[in-house]
């Protein structure tokens, strides 16, 4: 029993190596995207009419880094500052599916036909589901949307401030704030991942999900309402080949798994519409069968030329000096950002300071419901900045709560806000 157990740890730290030369280097490019791509920028230049900004936003979507929560408050609030049910789509379904550290990363364990497959996948898929969308409501989405801007918005999205100390933030965001938002479903992945490398033998269950279509719905349905964020799910797509998967039905399950999920498909349903949330469900189901089948009929035989997960305990020199450097490091900076995240918490060092009010009357509680990440909490932030006599604003993810700060504060346009968001708001 102890053999096994240090087995199924053994797989998981060699797991960890692969990935983690390329992950590590993936939050740094992700640091540096945050600061040239940030959601404000998005939120600004989705907002005219046309096909083009369909186009654009499937394309900044693709190397975003936002996982399928941290999309939603943002696809939301571009939805708010004026972008079309077309260009808000394409972000929605484009964005969540790759990102430059999945990209990187699915380069390491699944060989370089994925890592380009993915990207184009999103990409092709973010513009179909939003040229859907954008025919189906016949050009009158955009000037509907436009109606909602907020006229008093002066955050970074809607102002011409040139954002300060760009290195700091970069590095914060890619070594703090997204390996905090991802880090601890990538280490239930390559738990599982590593599981399932030393107690499955391959091809196990070949016979469930070998190929074809049927093995491809089947893999789908299961991810469709759980939650896997981009890069934890490479992980579970190389385990799920190693069980005897085909290629394609992994493919499909990197698509579908971090494009849908229940709480996703609740918002896109409430914010945009039942009509888009179909197309959304309808363009993603379309994609993954058709890339799985696609990659499955191009490339036969694909899962003997990847990477893949480690077999035995005799091939741990395969990754190498820095893949254990690597590993060791990547356990440090989920370790670290997450420890900083609940100092500041245990401090009260929000970004936007506490609520600084003199009298009751001036500071308002929320209970804020849906919240996940860092992303979620930047949403809500900046869509209580943007109301009317707002001073200050903390925002408290983990506790599910937001503390408005400011004179004569009007309790339902807060609460409207943050449901405009997709997430439940109650004083």
């Amino acid at each position: 029993m102890l053999s096994v157990f240090t087995d199924i740890l053994w797989q998981m730290w060699l797991v960890l190596g692969q990935m983690a030369p390329y992950l590590i280097l993936g939050f740094l490019v992700a640091g540096v995207l945050s600061v040239l791509i940030a959601p404000q920028w998005v939120e600004r230049w989705l907002g005219r009419p046309g096909i083009g900004p369909v186009v654009t936003a499937a394309m900044v979507g693709v190397p975003l880094p936002l996982c399928s929560c941290g999309v939603i408050p943002v696809g939301a609030s571009i939805r708010r500052h004026g972008a079309s049910r077309g260009a808000t789509t394409s972000f929605l379904i484009s964005t969540p599916q790759t990102g430059v550290d999945s990209i990187l990363v699915t380069y390491g364990l699944m060989g370089g036909v994925f890592a380009v497959f993915r990207p184009v996948a999103a990409l092709v898929t973010g513009l179909v589901g939003g040229l859907l969308v954008q025919w189906a409501d016949r050009g009158s989405a955009g000037s509907a949307a436009a109606a909602e801007e907020p006229a008093n918005c002066q955050d970074e999205c809607c102002t011409e401030a040139a954002p300060r100390h760009s290195v700091l933030r970069a590095l914060r965001y890619g070594f703090l704030t997204l390996p905090r938002d991802i880090g601890p479903a990538l280490l239930v992945g390559v738990a599982i991942a590593g599981t399932v490398s030393a107690l499955v033998p391959p091809g196990q269950l070949g016979f469930l999900f070998g190929g074809g279509i049927v093995a491809i719905l089947l893999i789908m349905a299961a991810s469709a309402p759980v939650y896997a964020c981009a890069t934890a799910s490479i992980p579970l797509a190389v385990a799920l080949i190693h069980a005897g998967a085909s290629p394609g039905a992994a493919l499909a399950f990197l698509i579908a798994g971090p494009a849908t999920n229940a709480a996703t498909i609740a918002t896109i349903w409430k914010v945009l519409g039942r009509t888009t949330a179909g197309i959304y469900l309808a363009t993603v189901a379309g994609s993954a069968v058709a890339g799985g089948l696609l990659i499955d009929g191009l490339f036969p035989g694909l899962e003997a030329a990847m990477p893949g997960l480690p077999q035995h305990l005799h091939e741990h020199q395969a990754i190498g000096l820095a893949g254990h450097l690597g590993a060791g490091a990547l356990l440090a900076i989920v370790a670290v950002s997450v420890l900083s995240a609940r100092l500041e918490k245990n401090r009260g060092l929000e970004e936007n300071g506490a609520p600084t009010a003199d009298s009751p009357e001036d500071r308002i509680e929320l209970a804020v419901a849906g919240m996940t990440c860092g992303h979620c909490a930047d949403a809500v932030r900046r869509a209580l900045v943007e109301c009317r006599s707002v001073v200050s604003v903390q925002v408290d993810p983990a506790a599910g709560r937001a503390v408005v700060a400011g004179p004569n504060l009007d309790a339902q346009q807060l609460a409207d806000a943050i449901r405009g968001l997709g997430y439940q708001a109650k004083m």
